[in-house]
């Protein structure tokens, strides 16, 4: 395979990555075969595939519109894929301006297409992280000098979680990020749920497609997302799907469980 110009040396573009594939999702054109092929096969597994990335991309816009309006003006995006329209800077900056975006991603393609989305915009930039290592997220030089943790910051986990492992202990790496925020900030977290599809075999198909690629899937329940937002008060309507977080009308919440995703917003308390 010949690998394109934007395509950074130091990755594998023979084995699939997941934030390509959630940009073949949604349409985008920075994937490789390999990232086809896989996302097709999750597709046949689960056909409502695509309509989980765009009800998901629909729910960050949601939430960062409504942290905007709230007040919120610094946001750490961490996971954020490849930039797609949509993006938290454009949302926040085009309520508030002065709104600060850190985006954190550990695909090399979509740090470097961040840093050509951001180039020129000084209240937002990307560095390449790991949200396994919440302490060096939160210690790199880019964050502190853009972010102020003594002031409320938007935190954003959105559609990443369903890549950490239960060995990984995801409520420890939420609990760093929790004690670095300071009252009034916010945790929005996302993730794949197979909740109320039980039986439909989609789930053990899905765990098969995602071996093959550089992350595997965890799926969670309910209650065990709920339980990962310990320490923050949990904005209405709490951990729902996600196309009933504050849907912009009552149709575009309908069938919602085909999202396959469930999400919601917490809040630091004073």
């Amino acid at each position: 395979m010949q690998r394109p110009d934007w395509a950074p040396d130091t990755i594998d573009i023979e084995r699939p990555s997941v934030a390509r594939m959630y940009d073949y999702y949604l349409g985008g054109s920075h994937n490789f075969a390999p990232d086809r092929a896989a996302a097709r096969a999750m597709m046949a597994a689960v056909p409502d595939a695509p309509l989980m990335a765009q009800a998901n991309r629909a729910f960050l816009r949601r939430v960062v519109q409504f942290l905007a309006e709230s007040g919120v003006r610094q946001f750490l995006d961490i996971g954020s894929g490849i930039p797609t329209v949509g993006n938290v800077h454009e949302i926040a900056q085009r309520v508030a301006p002065d709104s600060r975006v850190v985006y954190v991603d550990v695909d090399p393609v979509a740090v470097a297409h961040s840093r050509e989305i951001l180039d020129g915009n000084e209240r937002a930039t990307v560095i390449q992280e790991d949200l396994r290592r919440p302490e060096a997220i939160l210690g790199h030089p880019e964050v502190t000098r853009l972010l102020d943790f003594s002031q409320p910051v938007a935190v954003m986990v959105v559609a990443v979680l369903h890549f950490i492992a239960p060995e990984d202990r995801p409520e420890r790496i939420l609990g760093r990020l929790r004690d670095a925020l300071a009252p009034g900030s916010y945790l929005a977290l996302s993730q794949a749920s197979d909740e109320g599809r039980s039986g439909t075999g989609e789930r053990a198909e899905a765990e098969r497609v995602y071996r093959r690629t550089d992350s595997q899937l965890w799926i969670r329940d309910r209650a065990e997302l709920v339980g990962l937002f310990d320490g923050f008060e949990l904005v209405e309507p709490g951990v729902v799907w996600v196309p009933q977080w504050r849907p912009e009308s009552p149709e575009s919440a309908e069938d919602a469980e085909r999202s396959v995703f469930m999400g919601g917003l917490g809040r630091v308390g004073d």
